[in-house]
């Protein structure tokens, strides 16, 4: 268990799921009731791709903390449902935010 036993994790897991558009948006897409492109989508995203980054600057994670908290098969999905690219610049620093919290993990 982490630092502060988990309660950093728990709370960048409750942040996290919080704003998470997959649950609910990524659907609607895949069914051709909203467009990957659309608007109100890229913004929910874009928001989405922030308080993850901001989730992932929490100190006292271990390694196995972070592991529960990757983002990849999130930003996978969302590459995959057109809603992002790979170039996209909140997925780059999104990534980029997560490895630097890898290096700074605690042991545990």
């Amino acid at each position: 268990m982490g630092t502060l036993d988990g309660q950093a994790l728990t709370r960048a897991i409750s942040t996290i799921s919080q704003s998470d558009p997959l649950i609910k948006l990524i659907e609607q897409v895949r069914m051709g009731r909203m467009q990957a492109t659309d608007a109100g989508l890229r913004a929910i995203t874009e928001s989405w791709l922030g308080i993850y980054e901001q989730a992932l600057s929490l100190d006292g994670f271990t390694r196995f903390d972070l592991l529960r908290l990757n983002p990849a098969p999130r930003l996978a999905v969302l590459t995959q449902a057109g809603v992002l690219s790979d170039e996209h610049p909140g997925l780059i620093s999104l990534k980029a935010s997560y490895e630097r919290a890898l290096s700074r993990a605690v042991v545990g």
